[in-house]
């Protein structure tokens, strides 16, 4: 099993990274032995992924950093690095190398203080891999400042200094950020390369991972997470039955308040462990006494977690809220798609009732106006509007069609 497996539907990608990989592997060698460097590599420093939400941009980037750190002997005899088993490919695709820097956004921005440490380790030599590797899985959300340290570092690179951008789409990064990388750009997978690697990976029965492919339209981990955990089955079952309980203006509200609690409640399950963990691995390292007695002026430190892991609740929350509206937008759409006649395959399958149901009682413009009243909930969101106001905007919204 090799890096590029997890990279479903992504064949041209996988190649394009696997030769690059080798080059690299090559330039390395070169400087190791004194031997020249191989000509027109396509190796360089800077990279930007980009691709619908789903397509595995933060997999092939990883996969990628994988192949670089790469130590398997089998590159020796000719074989390509990416092996998957080797001690740089193993703690590369956990997130725990090293030489292999991860940096997510923590609420809705990266921060000039989330880059800083980075952007001085990209200057220096790896050190025990064979590359320094920085990985930015949402460079959409670079903030002015945050941009402007990641322009300069990308400026003028460390030698052995690779750094790998992830976004959706190539407008969404600086145009002088982007200039300065080389571009690949994933595509939606299929659902059958889906089912399939559901099959295959996860060991799913056929009819479940067809099933959570068809419901995710082609977003891969969504669909690994459906076919995989009953609990996720569970909310977007409970997602697809809201639509049918909008008939009063109460029910409408009470749908909003369930959708805004389902969203706090899983933030809060995903919070507790990490923010724990967190703040006792801090705690040691400041030295905190038996008793939890902090040391004296490390109160900043600590109010500085607290602050982070409260913008990531928050996110989480929003991303929570984000998959019912996805869910429910898909939902609108096979409505949409019975009310035109379309020959598109309907994504929600398993409640087909519904579906038509609710073609027969409505009308396509009605459909158009509740999927655009999904878009504006998004964008009320995004701009930091109370969740509870936005999404009862939206119930409201779709009652009256």
């Amino acid at each position: 099993m090799t890096v590029w497996d997890d990279l479903v539907g992504q064949e041209r990608i996988s190649e394009q990274l696997d030769a690059a990989a080798r080059d690299a592997d090559a330039l390395v060698t070169a400087v190791a032995t004194d031997a020249p460097p191989p000509e027109a590599s396509k190796m360089t420093h800077a990279w930007l992924f980009t691709g619908p939400p789903g397509a595995g941009r933060n997999q092939a980037a990883r996969a990628f950093a994988a192949a670089l750190q790469c130590v398997s002997p089998d590159r020796a005899l000719g074989g390509s690095p990416g092996c998957g088993f080797c001690d740089g490919c193993h703690t590369a695709l956990l997130g725990t190398h090293a030489d292999v820097t991860t940096v997510a956004a923590v609420g809705s921005q990266i921060l000039a203080d989330d880059m800083r440490d980075t952007v001085r380790k990209s200057f220096t030599s790896p050190a025990n891999g064979r590359w320094q590797v920085i990985l930015v899985e949402d460079a959409e959300r670079l903030n002015e400042k945050s941009a402007n340290a990641v322009l300069k570092a990308v400026e003028e690179p460390a030698p052995r200094t690779v750094w790998l951008l992830c976004a959706p789409s190539i407008e969404d990064v600086l145009p002088t950020i982007r200039s300065r990388c080389r571009h690949l750009n994933l595509s939606t997978p299929s659902v059958d390369a889906i089912a399939d690697m559901l099959v295959r990976r996860e060991g799913v029965e056929p009819e479940v991972a067809a099933a959570a492919a068809r419901a995710t339209q082609g977003h891969v981990d969504r669909a690994r997470r459906l076919a995989t955990d009953p609990a996720a089955r569970q909310r977007r079952a409970a997602v697809l039955k809201l639509p049918l309980r909008l008939g009063e203006i109460g029910a409408c509200l009470k749908a909003a308040q369930e959708l805004v609690d389902a969203a706090a409640e899983d933030a809060k399950q995903l919070a507790e462990e990490t923010d724990t963990k967190e703040t006792d691995e801090l705690k040691a390292a400041l030295g905190a006494s038996q008793g939890g007695r902090m040391p004296r002026g490390t109160a900043g430190v600590m109010k500085d977690l607290e602050d982070k892991q409260k913008r990531r609740r928050t996110r989480t929350q929003r991303d929570s809220l984000d998959l019912a509206l996805t869910d429910l937008t898909a939902f609108y759409r096979d409505v949409l798609a019975l009310q035109l006649g379309s020959r598109v395959a309907l994504a929600n399958t398993d409640v087909e009732d519904a579906l038509q149901r609710l073609a027969q009682e409505s009308s396509p413009e009605a459909t158009l106006r509740r999927i655009e009243a999904i878009a504006a909930c998004r964008d009320a969101l995004d701009s930091n509007v109370a969740p509870l106001l936005a999404v009862e905007a939206m119930t409201m919204a779709l009652r009256a069609g």
